[in-house]
């Protein structure tokens, strides 16, 4: 299985950067796995809300193909303990899954058309965090849940 992470917008800080890199390189150690930007729709200023998210669903579903599972970041998705998020991707993993793919969508969430092709939604938490610090987040609960599922000592340093 394949896991790609799509996020809307470039990711302005430096520090994050560094870390999504570092834990990138580490997670590739047990899955392939890709971080892929969609660029910032342009001329935002002039779209409505709705529009806005109109647009980044369309960036988003040119990016997928038919046998793709989407998984939405979304607040009202289902939250997991780090525990049970690596059941959550052994059950991806030992369905035949090809490609998951995680989506962080922009600033006002997602367009109907995206709920509507979403197979499924996760919540990291109650709180709200800067759409650039969930990526982080992301990809290091992808490689906590990894190495969990390896029983390897990261999930209790």
């Amino acid at each position: 299985m394949k896991i790609t992470l799509l996020a809307i917008g470039k990711t302005d800080d430096k520090n994050l950067q560094t870390l999504i890199a570092a834990y990138t390189r580490r997670l590739k150690h047990y899955v392939p796995f890709s971080f892929e930007l969609i660029p910032d729709i342009k001329n935002v200023k002039n779209l409505s809300e709705t529009l806005q998210k109109q647009a980044e669903g369309e960036a988003i579903l040119k990016r997928l193909q038919n046998a793709d599972i989407l998984i939405l970041l979304d607040e009202n998705g289902k939250q997991f303990s780090s525990v049970g998020f690596s059941h959550f991707l052994q059950k991806k993993m030992n369905s035949g899954l090809k490609n998951l793919v995680l989506v962080i969508g922009g600033p006002y969430g997602f367009s109907d058309e995206i709920y509507k092709r979403a197979n499924g939604k996760i919540s990291l938490s109650k709180m709200t965090f800067s759409h650039q610090m969930v990526r982080l987040f992301v990809v290091e609960q992808l490689y906590r849940g990894f190495t969990i599922l390896k029983n390897e000592p990261y999930h209790h340093r």
